[in-house]
């Protein structure tokens, strides 16, 4: 006999345990208010309240059918970890590279994704990070329309699956970062409103009604959400979770629900002798997320940074629509105040918004900033879901590499940027609800309509061809030009290993000069330049000094004096 139980205080009169077709009563538990146990066969168990319909445990740790079946039991003891060197590192002075393990290859699963494993270690990267993995309606999607948080999606190869990547990526050097979702659930599947008070009508958010984090019931909420998160970090053995768009945590509580989950992150490191941490995806450009609890903070380790991407993205591409526009007035400008300053918008006035947005950011820590040129988001949520490779030649994609994995902040790597990859990485689902899956469609072609977009010329999500279309395309690597880039990506990530000045998170030591109308761009890294051209003929671009040395260049480049001569869409890397 086992024993089960389940927070439900929405059950009136009676909970039961279906395990393989046979109910089983519980009885309230005396000490818990709310919660129900009692004992019952082994085998693949859901609940019943009140005699309803039998629903999948919320915590469970594994739904072999689909979000909708019955949960089945994981005995996380019984997996044999290798004997490995690995005992976690820092985040600080790491490289990161985040991929889907849906399309980062053509078989779509952790086995599949860990036979490419020597790729990212031959690239230079310390982790990897996963796009969520918990069970979602269906084989593809995105992951964050997820409904179990402490489960793992079948299709990719469940529990098992997942330690095997991990166990595969510590064996070769390679932490695992894990995108995790706690703002909100997927719109099919999910079962938790049955059992009790998760959700809160005190909050509204994109998605809904908010999680509930403060509104009566929120205690066991919070422990709900925090055990999951703590349940990959020790069963799983993942170093670092990545939480997904904070700023829709809506929590007025004095302790917030990042506080609390940051202490108890850093109770489990000390616990399991492991560097543990959090990074948050937040668009609120503020300091506290990542500043110490005992300074009012939240304590998170490091926040990702749209505003670099966005910079970037404006001075590589030229465009100038919807959150671009502020930083398109002077492209080559915003790319300085951000790798100076950390956020472009520190207080200034946000013409997207309607108000002013951010306050300035402590420059000492640029570390705890994620700087990179394009990410799952950038990518995916626009209308074709084109990479910066569809519209750039090779020269101008290697200056924005540069300029990322040579700045003060933690740089990250989308799947297949490293080599300018071809195919798009589209936005794309597999709802098995068909009016969920029309107002999906539907919801796609509306967005994007406001902007002059046909509707035949948006990607059907439920397509399956969409999500073929997002597989990368792995013979791309090994011929050129994508081979070139590739050996770039490779010599910037061993430069910034090998030499200190390149990683050096002190916002305040790095000095930028740049010329708008002649489009060159210079970045001052101690003893180092990284001079860019992106204009559309040779330049002197200044350094400042002598150039003793080019370390590195994609492109042609030739010291000239205190001046390197760059052809257009060419940077090198100068030691003066």
């Amino acid at each position: 006999m086992n024993q089960y139980e389940v927070w439900a205080p929405f059950a009136t009169d009676r909970v039961d345990v279906r395990v393989d077709g046979t109910d089983h009563p519980l009885a309230p538990d005396a000490d818990r208010d709310g919660w129900w146990s009692g004992e019952a066969p082994d085998g693949d168990y859901a609940f019943r309240l009140d005699g309803g319909p039998p629903r999948p445990d919320p915590r469970s740790p594994r739904q072999p059918h689909g979000p909708d079946g019955p949960s089945r039991r994981v005995d996380h003891a019984a997996f044999h970890w290798s004997r490995t060197g690995w005992r976690g590192r820092p985040l600080p002075g790491a490289v990161l590279y985040e991929l889907h393990i849906g399309t980062f290859t053509a078989r779509g699963t952790f086995e599949a994704a860990a036979e490419h494993l020597d790729h990212l270690v031959g690239l230079g990267v310390d982790f990897v990070e996963l796009m969520p993995v918990c069970p979602f309606p269906g084989r593809h999607g995105w992951g964050y329309d997820g409904v179990a948080p402490w489960a793992v999606h079948e299709p990719y190869g469940g529990p098992e699956g997942l330690k095997r990547f991990v166990d595969a990526a510590h064996r070769k050097g390679l932490g695992v970062v894990l995108d995790v979702v706690h703002n909100h659930l997927g719109p099919s599947g999910n079962h938790l409103p049955a059992y009790g008070p998760y959700f809160t009508e005190r909050h509204h958010t994109p998605w809904g009604a908010a999680v509930n984090l403060d509104a009566p019931g929120s205690d066991e909420v919070r422990r709900y959400l925090i055990g999951s998160a703590l349940a990959w970090l020790r069963d799983y053995r993942i170093d670092g979770l990545r939480l997904d768009a904070v700023h829709a945590l809506a929590d007025d509580r004095a302790v917030h629900f990042l506080e609390e989950l940051s202490h108890e992150v850093d109770r489990l490191a000390v616990a399991t002798n492991r560097p543990l941490f959090l990074i948050a995806e937040s668009d609120l450009n503020s300091p506290r997320t990542t500043a110490a609890r005992e300074h009012g903070g939240h304590g998170l380790t490091a926040q990702w940074s749209d505003d670099l991407h966005h910079a970037l993205h404006c001075a590589l591409t030229g465009e100038s629509q919807g959150y671009y526009g502020d930083f398109a007035r002077r492209p080559l400008a915003a790319v300085a105040k951000t790798l100076t300053r950390g956020y472009f918008h520190d207080g200034t006035w946000s013409s997207f918004r309607g108000r002013h947005h951010g306050r300035p950011f402590p420059p000492e820590g640029g570390h705890r900033l994620l700087g990179y040129l394009q990410t799952h988001d950038q990518i995916g949520n626009r209308a074709l879901g084109d990479r910066l490779s569809t519209a750039l030649p090779p020269g101008r994609l290697a200056c924005g590499a540069a300029l990322v994995l040579t700045s003060p902040f933690t740089p990250m790597l989308f799947m297949g940027e490293e080599w300018g990859a071809a195919t798009p990485w589209q936005y794309f689902t597999d709802h098995t609800d068909p009016q969920l899956a029309e107002a999906v469609r539907q919801g796609r072609r509306r967005e994007f309509a406001e902007h002059g977009w046909a509707a035949e010329a948006v990607p059907d999500p439920q397509e399956p061809a969409t999500v073929l279309r997002s597989v990368l395309d792995w013979t791309e690597p090994r011929r050129a030009p994508h081979s070139e880039l590739l050996d770039w990506y490779r010599t910037l990530i061993a430069l910034r290993r090998d030499r200190p000045e390149l990683s050096d998170p002190d916002l305040g030591a790095v000095r930028v000069t740049h010329d708008e109308a002649a489009r060159w761009l210079v970045v001052h890294r101690g003893p180092y330049r990284i001079a860019v051209n992106l204009g559309t003929a040779e330049a002197a671009v200044p350094l400042g000094a002598a150039g003793r040395e080019v370390v590195a260049a994609f492109g042609p480049a030739r010291l000239d004096g205190s001046a390197v001569r760059l052809a257009a869409d060419s940077v090198a890397v100068v030691a003066v």
